[in-house]
């Protein structure tokens, strides 16, 4: 069983005991492991958990998937066990070599951060910057940065906050774990999470206490007769761009919503997951501007910056920010002060507008390469999700195998991230893959494509297997 209270991330013990099982002999060459949904299923973890721990154990060379027997251990890593040797990757024909195109969702292009304006953004911070500021401060992080969000959120997002109740924190991540410990602090008992969505969002749950439901999203975003039927006491969204389905919440849906946490005292968190970047409609408004008493909204650089900077905030309500600011204060007394300062005087002076909209422009080049290299290698497939954001998903024929396209596209040094991993529920559903083409240039993307043209064509495609189907539907 993995240890919730060990403080190490679940995924790492999990990573951990098998490779212990493996370098002993407890799971010796062949040996089929349990399919991800059994084992998620067995340990009380999400399926995505599972399945990038087997993916993690497959590059290092301690797992390996053979047709018609699904995960199996490795058995050049079994055999290094045996020989009482560290196992190493196999450098066999059959070995995974290192993603030469990774499509990984999530990632922006590192290599457009703008280095020379942060420079003279730090420069300008570190000299003007008064020496009292150098000390302990306001744990809702520095004056300037909550004032200039405040004015840049309003202005670009349409959110109606103050700067005394922004609280400046670690990244999204940060975030997220500060609001569902403060709602478990006070009574909280259920968290309605997006299905799919982000399976880091059930494990932040978990480790608060709450209940994670699953809330299915469909063509028009969160359903929100399913969140009346579940009552949870909260509810996680992105809104502008639903993560990873891309579907944008329809306005009848943002005001049923917003009906039902006026009436049951409930709370939205609004996670604006890379709003920045829309290119085929005008942006959607923030959901908090309708209601900034009920929706706390919650945002971040990673995107439109660098996740490296581990920048985020939170426009909360009055009512929750003094209690939200304990908690920051009790984590980690506050965010840096000079990386807070550097953004602000870059927000100031126009100069984050201008990376924005040159990022805008690079994005929507990629994002059109995607499409047309698609178009060309696999043009039945459906592109969905592609107004915006950094990622688009592909619908596959419904009788496609997700796992065997995945690992066969990693074979070929090609990454590819089927929407299984984001599934909360066990349910089946149709099957598809998320492409993200943030970090990936217009050559990259085109021939990464062509590397798997063949395993995405309609003729050629994995399929799944009838049988193991309903063996599955049995088993649930």
């Amino acid at each position: 069983m993995l240890d919730r209270g060990a403080g190490q991330p679940l995924r790492a013990q999990l990573e951990h005991r098998l490779r212990d099982a493996i370098r002993s002999g407890q799971l010796p060459a062949a040996c089929q492991l349990p399919s991800t949904r059994t084992l998620a299923r067995d340990l009380g973890v999400t399926r995505g958990l599972v399945v990038e721990a087997y993916a993690q154990l497959q590059a290092e060379g301690y797992l390996a998937t053979r047709p018609g027997a699904g995960t199996v251990v490795a058995a050049s890593a079994a055999a290094s066990a045996a020989a009482g040797r560290p196992a190493r990757p196999p450098r066999s024909a059959h070995a995974v070599p290192a993603l030469r195109w990774d499509f990984r969702p999530g990632v922006p292009d590192l290599r457009s951060f703008p280095r020379r304006d942060w420079a003279a953004a730090s420069r300008r911070a570190v000299q003007s910057v008064p020496d009292a500021a150098l000390g302990y401060g306001d744990p809702r992080g520095t004056p300037e940065l909550r004032h200039a969000l405040a004015g840049y959120l309003g202005r670009v997002r349409g959110t109606l906050t103050d700067p005394d109740h922004i609280v400046i924190c670690a990244g999204f991540a940060q975030a997220r774990n500060l609001l569902t410990r403060v709602l478990r602090e006070r009574g909280a008992r259920r968290i309605g999470l997006e299905d799919p969505g982000q399976p880091e969002s059930a494990l932040s749950a978990q480790h608060a206490g709450l209940d994670a439901v699953p809330i299915p999203v469909d063509q028009d975003g969160l359903r929100a007769d399913a969140v009346r039927r579940a009552g949870p006491d909260a509810v996680l969204i992105t809104p502008a761009h639903q993560f990873p389905t891309g579907t944008v919440l329809a306005p009848a849906r943002r005001l049923a919503l917003l009906d039902w946490a006026r009436k049951h005292g409930a709370v939205i968190i609004e996670d604006d997951y890379d709003a920045e970047f829309r290119y085929d409609r005008d942006p959607v408004g923030a959901l908090q501007g309708l209601a900034p008493e009920h929706v706390i909204y919650a945002g971040s650089a990673s995107k439109s910056l660098a996740p490296g900077l581990r920048i985020g905030w939170l426009c909360c309500p009055p009512g929750l920010a003094a209690q939200i600011t304990e908690a920051k204060r009790a984590e980690d007394l506050g965010a840096p002060i000079l990386e807070q300062l550097t953004l602000a005087h870059l927000m100031n002076s126009g100069r984050f507008d201008r990376h924005l909209r040159r990022c805008r422009a690079r994005y929507r080049s990629r994002r059109d390469a995607l499409a047309a290299a698609l178009h060309q290698h696999a043009p039945h497939i459906k592109l969905a999700g592609i107004s915006a954001g950094l990622h688009a998903v592909t619908i596959l024929p419904g009788n496609a195998d997700e796992q065997a396209i995945t690992g066969q596209a990693r074979h070929r040094s090609v990454g590819l991230y089927p929407i299984s991993t984001y599934r909360i529920s066990q349910q089946d559903q149709p099957p598809a893959l998320v492409f993200g083409y943030g970090g990936c240039s217009e050559h990259a993307i085109g021939t990464g494509i062509a590397q798997i043209a063949d395993l995405l064509a309609s003729d050629t495609a994995p399929r799944s297997r009838p049988h193991l189907e309903r063996r599955t539907a049995y088993r649930r």
